[in-house]
């Protein structure tokens, strides 16, 4: 009963704020207007148990025409399926110069400028958008074509199998060839190199995450949504490695400058050697 009696309080309270602020101008009145609109529930899309929040949430995604709706990755989705080439390029340029900046900033790894933002940046963001994704996209499409309308447990475990001893060595071997020009490699003994010591530990990350990304796209997932989830999956993986990669990388140089292991304060601001291959998982961009 208590409980009740509470909830018309806060329903009368809210309805008198609405009717007060209604008719006031400005951005003060409407922002009221609007709390007092999610409050009483009658904001498309929210609960009103928590106004401020759900109003300033609705207010960065399109607005209350847009309340209710399923907002950006339904956009996104939509440009997926309008432009997928140019969308998966924006994708892929996108997260792979952002996975760049991360992990040199959870790396402390920085230019001789003390800047976190390196020329990789850039430079991955280009490999991204310009060799990754129009692989991936061509790679992708023809895999869900041969398996398109196949859909026993059979064609699956195919799907997987293809993907793994087909798809991804070949998209791990640009992804290699690229970051060791990318890290400063000159010679084709020093691409080739890469590519040899390289390949096995990312196929092995290959082997151990792919498998579950994709039976769980295949069990969960509208195919129209692999893409981003891939993504995600990717971004988190290559991120975690390059930044663990990176604090090696440093840790090496300290010992060889310093004499031991010891970090410096701030980060470090160490020269990269003139070729540094790196080691990660090709994003599936």
């Amino acid at each position: 009963m208590s409980l009740k009696i509470e909830r018309d309080t806060v329903s009368q309270v809210t309805q008198g704020l609405k009717e007060n602020v209604v008719n006031h101008g400005g951005i003060v009145g409407s922002t009221a207007h609007a709390v007092a609109e999610a409050a009483s529930g009658q904001l498309p899309g929210t609960s009103g148990k928590h106004p401020i929040a759900e109003v300033v949430g609705t207010a960065i995604t399109g607005g209350r025409q847009n309340a209710g709706t399923k907002g950006y990755l339904a956009a996104y989705l939509k440009q997926l399926e309008d432009n997928p080439l140019r969308t998966k390029m924006l994708t892929a340029g996108s997260l792979a110069g952002a996975q760049e900046l991360i992990a040199s900033w959870l790396a402390k790894d920085r230019n001789k400028h003390g800047n976190y933002f390196t020329s990789r940046v850039p430079k991955m963001a280009a490999y991204g958008a310009l060799v990754s994704a129009p692989l991936g996209h061509f790679l992708i499409w023809l895999l869900q074509k041969s398996f398109k309308g196949r859909t026993s447990l059979k064609a699956k475990i195919l799907q997987i199998l293809v993907s793994n001893l087909l798809i991804a060595p070949i998209q791990n071997t640009v992804y290699l060839v690229a970051m060791a020009l990318i890290a400063g490699a000159k010679t084709f003994h020093q691409v080739r190199a890469t590519v040899r010591v390289g390949f096995w530990k990312v196929m092995r990350v290959s082997w151990i995450t792919s498998p579950i990304c994709l039976a769980f796209a295949q069990k969960f997932l509208p195919e129209n949504t692999w893409v981003p989830f891939f993504n995600l999956v990717s971004f988190v993986i290559g991120t975690y490695i390059n930044t663990v990669t990176k604090k090696k990388r440093l840790a090496a140089l300290r010992k060889k400058h310093f004499g031991d292991g010891r970090s410096t304060t701030g980060g470090s601001t160490l020269g990269r050697p003139e070729y540094d291959p790196p080691l990660g998982p090709n994003p599936p961009y």
